[in-house]
């Protein structure tokens, strides 16, 4: 992958915002959780594009329709960019385990339509969330795994995650997205000013 082209694809649910039993339909109901929109504005002064892979099965079962959606990840943009951060798509998956598709995580739909809309191999991009099928898809895709233990994985002690992780070969466990962000800034050289236009951002959904 072109080095300018660093990507990073991180879960929604429980990495960006508080994750929550039911599904967020209205704007009102999105929280970040602390430090999660100034990691991502750190992973894009440091010269990587942010991707976001959510499974919103809301959508196939109508509990949310796509005007909603949109609107919640409008919100989630203009938070993200007071911090000076962006991302650069978001990929959705819309059906329901009962649909058999080939996108909802822990299959590895999502991440292959991202990585032949982004132009780069699967094997060079980084996938984080916080659940165990976003680590089986990330490998499914033959992307590189990375377990952050908040959201749905907060509950867990280190041991835990850990033990977690090791079910999906080369996956490593990091504290939160501040502490994912932190370990990729220091492994990878930062790309002054070669970051990069925005391509912008769409509820694409996965059909």
């Amino acid at each position: 992958m072109d080095r300018a082209m660093r990507l990073v694809v991180l879960g929604r649910d429980g990495v960006i915002n508080r994750f929550r039993e039911e599904h967020i339909a209205d704007p009102a109901e999105w929280e970040p959780l602390p430090g999660a929109l100034e990691a991502i504005a750190r992973l894009n002064h440091a010269g990587w594009h942010v991707v976001v892979a959510t499974n919103q099965p809301g959508l196939g079962t109508g509990l949310l329709d796509m005007a909603g959606l949109n609107a919640v990840h409008r919100r989630m943009n203009e938070e993200l960019a007071r911090h000076g951060g962006r991302i650069d798509a978001i990929f959705i998956c819309p059906h329901t385990a009962a649909d058999g598709c080939d996108c909802r995580k822990p299959a590895p739909g999502l991440l292959l339509k991202i990585a032949e809309r982004f132009g780069v191999d699967c094997s060079e991009m980084v996938v984080a969330g916080d659940t165990l099928r976003d680590l089986q898809a990330a490998h499914a895709a033959g992307c590189e795994p990375h377990l952050i233990r908040s959201g749905r994985s907060a509950h867990l002690t280190p041991a835990e995650a850990e033990a977690l992780a090791t079910q999906v070969p080369g996956s490593r466990v990091h504290t939160d997205l501040d502490a994912f962000v932190a370990y990729l800034v220091q492994r990878e050289p930062t790309l002054a000013g070669q970051a990069g236009p925005s391509s912008g951002y769409g509820a694409l959904p996965a059909a």
